[in-house]
């Protein structure tokens, strides 16, 4: 993995647009069926919305029928960070980007095969760079 990516949430504020500040930095979920990469299958990666970092290959993408993009496995054990969250009541696990620290979503044991695991994402919490382009990592 590249380098840490830290800003100041004044700096975040100019990069991101209201609803990728809400989610990435603020730990907010867009509402569910609502996500721009819900039904998408174009081949290539998904990457952070805050810096670019790889997170999913597009053939791990599955349709979970939660109303969020799901993945069955990250890109790399790298590419992101889990921690432990007991927010609204429940106790689950905070999928974040390793690079920027943005929240993505969460992640779920109740996934199909290979890896039993459901990455639950916010699709504003992402880009999607098409199979073949290269992919930039935004730097400070």
């Amino acid at each position: 993995m590249a380098d840490k990516l830290n800003l100041s949430n004044d700096e975040w504020r100019k990069r991101l647009t209201p609803e990728e500040f809400d989610v990435l930095r603020r730990h907010g979920t867009e509402y569910p069926g609502t996500g721009c990469f819900l039904a998408t299958k174009t081949p290539g990666t998904y990457v952070c919305a805050g810096c670019n970092n790889p997170l999913f290959k597009s053939g791990t993408k599955f349709e979970s029928g939660t109303g969020w993009p799901s993945f069955t496995q990250a890109l790399s054990p790298d590419s992101l960070t889990e921690i432990r969250d007991v927010s609204h009541g429940m106790v689950r696990t905070e999928v974040r980007c390793a690079r920027c620290d943005g929240h993505l979503g969460h992640v779920f044991p109740d996934g199909p095969a290979p890896t039993g695991l459901r990455y639950c994402m916010n699709s504003v919490a992402m880009k999607h760079v098409p199979e073949g382009s290269p992919i930039e990592l935004v730097r400070a």
